[in-house]
């Protein structure tokens, strides 16, 4: 299991750098040899892996977004 969730940060990480090489890319910017290879890579990934890191990704950020939320906007606040 721990091994199976490295993978998904590992995965997350890489489609984070992929989409900033993409974006790099279509503005006509050159990329690094780095950005090339995490395209590469990203492009070769399985369908599944992918849907799992943007999945992730979305999960955590909607979670993070809520407890902040909750934190800033809860009842226990007062004005």
């Amino acid at each position: 299991m721990a091994e199976e969730t490295a993978e998904i940060f590992d995965d997350l990480y890489l489609g984070l750098r992929a989409g900033g090489a993409l974006r790099k890319q279509r503005r006509g910017e050159e990329l690094t040899h780095e950005e090339e290879e995490a395209l590469g890579r990203w492009q070769r990934l399985s369908t599944t892996r992918k849907i799992a890191a943007i999945g992730a990704f979305a999960v955590g950020t909607f979670g993070l977004g809520f407890t902040l939320g909750g934190l800033v906007f809860g009842r226990w606040r007062k004005s």
